[in-house]
């Protein structure tokens, strides 16, 4: 895998012209570190631009060590392109951005994860609603993804900050800038308890183009972009395009037809979106990453003292009776039973899970 150190990771970001597309195309060719060191005949070859040539040729290393100094300062960790923790999902869209600015639990980048979105005016249900998911998605294990806006995005936070989960909030300005300023409690609870991740230079301050691009980085962050309550022309519209262009799932939470926040739902429900009540909705669709590795499947000895496994016998049993038998939260036995069903130790039926015979 290639490699690259923090100084020249930071000098392909600031460097001008130079977007992920062309990096991965001219890696093929050569390694990262030679994108400094070969002639520019050769970098124009390979298909960099102009600006991006002259700056790769001298890059500004004061200015480099002076934002990575400012970074140590703020207790901001840089993850680069090359860098071990960047996250594959995020590697996979078109854009990739070429480095993350990140503050708070860094292991979350690549935890599985679902999305919350919706409308900065979102009515009282509505925000009750994202609040309920982010709760229960965080209780089933999910880190939960949005974008530190106002209306839904801080109630699905909160959600899950409520259940002692984890979150994960993409920005729109410098990782160590609070916007809005009404959510200055909730980014430093983010912060401690999450993380906080920006693609922009420390000390960015907020701009209308900077927000769809953070929009895209939510969605490909994520399995998964669930959408409570959003006009048909809003930015929750525009991270679940990204989302169907990414290939991950797009999940509407219905509403009603005289609520004008309910036509950006709609619509996607029209278009193939999934109508969308419950967490189990969600956990059914996104539950088949396990077999690649974004779910944590235990293993078989440890699925047999499973307490979900040790009380569930050969009759139908409830969801809420398991819960009172395990002591565990809802969230959580169902994503257990998500699991067990998936390696066909046990069967969903009417009413409830049933057991199955081994061999």
């Amino acid at each position: 895998m290639a490699t690259l150190d923090l100084r020249h990771s930071l000098a392909l970001r600031i460097c001008p012209g130079l977007g992920s597309n062309t990096l991965e195309r001219a890696i093929q060719h050569i390694t990262p570190a030679e994108l400094f060191t070969v002639s520019p005949p050769r970098l124009r070859e390979l298909g960099l631009s102009q600006d991006a040539i002259h700056y790769l040729q001298a890059p500004d290393w004061h200015l480099i060590d002076t934002l990575i100094q400012r970074c140590i300062a703020q207790h901001i960790q840089l993850v680069g392109y090359f860098d071990a923790a960047y996250p594959p999902l995020l590697k996979q869209i078109s854009s990739a951005p070429l480095m993350l600015f990140c503050k708070g639990r860094l292991s979350l980048l690549s935890q599985p994860q679902i999305a919350i979105v919706g409308s900065r005016n979102a009515t009282a249900t509505g925000l009750e609603i994202a609040r309920e998911f982010g709760r229960s998605l965080s209780g089933a294990g999910m880190t939960v993804t949005s974008g530190l806006a106002r209306g839904v995005d801080g109630a699905a936070h909160q959600g899950a900050l409520s259940q002692g989960g984890a979150t994960l909030a993409v920005l729109g300005t410098g990782v160590d800038v609070v916007y809005p300023r009404r959510h200055n409690t909730l980014y430093q609870q983010v912060a401690e308890q999450g993380l906080l991740v920006s693609e922009f230079l420390p000390g960015s301050q907020p701009k209308a183009e900077h927000f769809p691009r953070r929009n895209r980085i939510i969605s490909g962050l994520s399995l998964g972009v669930l959408v409570v309550e959003a006009e048909i022309k809003s930015g929750s519209l525009i991270t679940a395009r990204y989302a169907l262009e990414q290939n991950k799932e797009v999940f509407a939470v219905p509403g009603s037809i005289r609520n004008p926040l309910s036509q950006g739902c709609h619509y996607l429900l029209k278009d193939g979106a999934k109508l969308t009540e419950r967490i189990e909705d969600i956990l059914e669709e996104v539950r088949f990453f396990s077999e690649n590795g974004l779910y944590i499947v235990e293993s078989d000895q440890k699925q047999e003292h499973c307490p979900v496994l040790q009380h569930l016998g050969f009759e139908v049993t409830s969801v809420d009776t398991l819960s009172q038998r395990t002591q565990w939260p809802v969230e959580k036995v169902l994503a257990r039973l998500l699991d067990l069903e998936l390696e066909d130790k046990v069967e969903r039926v009417l009413d409830g899970y049933i057991k199955l015979a081994r061999g």
